[in-house]
């Protein structure tokens, strides 16, 4: 049985992804770990070559990364999944295919995994319940999430760790005194279809809000700068003394900022807006720049690559355990304060 970079991980006694990046050069490694990697593809007589293992095992050397695509494509916050996904794809010899396949896509989902076109997959925007889990596991194709599902017992996933996220976010208002905090969700489809991050965060709000002993109020709304304006005319309506908005709606925030703008509310002195999972790019568009919970997604992709690889090395290596093994990682959002938030107003 030819040798994987899992072997070559454990060997050396380091991780998988440290094994990568001697191979490829992506990041700087010291020299002995440099040295007692490089000994241990010697002894095991590793080929870090994917294409080469597909050929000899007849399987596919793609990865593919299952994500709904919009009419506005994939932005520079989701763009980062997918650059991080990418590159740990190819730093492990394998190739990322993005597939535009959501949670609703269940039939071309199982064509495409029917055929063995893929070595694997990873799925994002997962819902609680989410139609393409199934599928898979049906075909035998290894997967993991980018997000979770609602039961997760043997599933491997990263995702985003939202209460510690949204705890953050409230503990930064609240620390500027401020006390009457909207949430700016996704849409209430969104809502209602079960989508992981959407629901997620709302929990988290409410409870985050209630540790401070305040009431939360949340407004859910469609993407689009015209609905970040309907969302100010709405928690406005139901409380004129907002003090503050925090938002994971991303292209909604920027017509929060225009709302309340065309109301003669400033921001920060008179309203303070902080968003949610967002990129640093993106936040820097804004003016004043957002003052965000900036997203781990290059760091998310990359872990949810390497699982997979991980998974697939297993599978290689009939490894008994292998169905018994999950990688399961949760990662915060990191407040970074800019322009759109300060103290209350007296």
């Amino acid at each position: 049985m030819a040798a994987t970079m899992t072997d070559v991980a454990r060997l050396a006694n380091v991780s998988v992804s440290t094994v990568s990046y001697v191979l490829t050069g992506a990041r700087p490694i010291s020299g002995a770990t440099r040295e007692r990697v490089l000994a241990a593809i010697a002894e095991l007589g590793y080929s870090p070559n994917a294409m080469a293992r597909g050929l000899a095992s007849r399987r596919s050397t793609l990865l593919g990364l299952l994500l709904p695509l919009g009419e506005d494509g994939v932005g520079a916050t989701v763009s980062a999944f997918v650059n991080g996904a990418a590159s740990a794809a190819s730093a492990a010899g394998y190739h990322l295919t993005l597939n535009p396949v959501g949670a609703d896509d269940a039939a071309p989902l199982r064509e495409l995994a029917s055929r063995r076109l893929l070595a694997g997959a990873a799925l994002m925007a997962v819902r609680l319940d989410d139609p393409r889990v199934d599928v898979l596991r049906e075909l035998g194709v290894p997967y993991v999430l980018i997000g979770r599902t609602r039961d997760t017992t043997g599933v491997s996933f990263v995702d985003i760790d939202f209460d510690t996220t949204m705890a953050d976010a409230v503990e930064h208002l609240v620390r500027l005194g401020h006390r009457r905090v909207v949430y700016v969700n996704h849409s209430q489809d969104a809502l209602a279809a079960g989508d992981g991050p959407t629901v997620r965060t709302a929990e988290a709000f409410a409870r985050a809000m209630r540790v401070h002993g305040l009431e939360p109020v949340m407004v859910a709304v469609d993407a689009g700068a015209a609905h970040g304006r309907i969302a100010v005319e709405e928690a406005l309506a139901r409380d004129p003394g907002v003090t503050a908005f925090v938002s994971m709606n991303e292209s909604a925030t920027f017509g929060i900022l225009a709302g309340l703008a065309d109301r003669g509310l400033r921001v920060p002195q008179d309203v303070s807006v902080v968003s949610v999972v967002m990129a640093p790019a993106v936040a820097e568009l804004a003016r004043p720049a957002l003052t965000a919970m900036e997203s781990p997604g290059a760091a998310l992709g990359r872990l949810a690559v390497e699982a997979l690889v991980d998974q697939l090395d297993r599978t290689d290596r009939r490894d008994e355990d292998k169905d018994k093994e999950v990688h399961q990682q949760l990662l915060p959002c990191t407040l970074r304060v800019r322009g759109t938030s300060g103290p209350v107003r007296s």
